[in-house]
């Protein structure tokens, strides 16, 4: 496997992690109510998700609410998710392999 694939296939990996992560939290918010805070797995999600809840509060801008970070945390790794899988698909025709 050529390396720039490999980079696009790492990356896309680490994506899809971080997306379950915050695809978890949500479920388990639902599931747990105002209890999920002391839940073990709910607190293994936020820490494998914060990094990226994070990266997302110091982009956006103040006015939208801390509230809403993670549902566009989950948004936007969802569209970088696409524009990796549509970039390896590139990556693979210019180079004649089928992934």
């Amino acid at each position: 496997m050529p390396f720039d694939i490999f980079i696009v296939t790492l990356l896309r990996g680490l994506v899809e992690v971080a997306g379950f992560a915050l695809l978890g939290l949500g479920l388990l918010a639902l599931l747990a109510g105002k209890h999920r805070h002391h839940n073990v797995v709910y607190m293994g999600l936020r820490i494998v998700a914060a990094p990226v809840i994070k990266a997302v509060r110091f982009v956006a801008p103040r006015f939208i609410l801390d509230a809403h970070i993670p549902m566009l945390a989950f948004f936007l790794l969802f569209w970088l998710w696409l524009g990796l899988a549509i970039l390896k698909r590139y990556l693979c025709s210019m180079q004649g392999l089928v992934c």
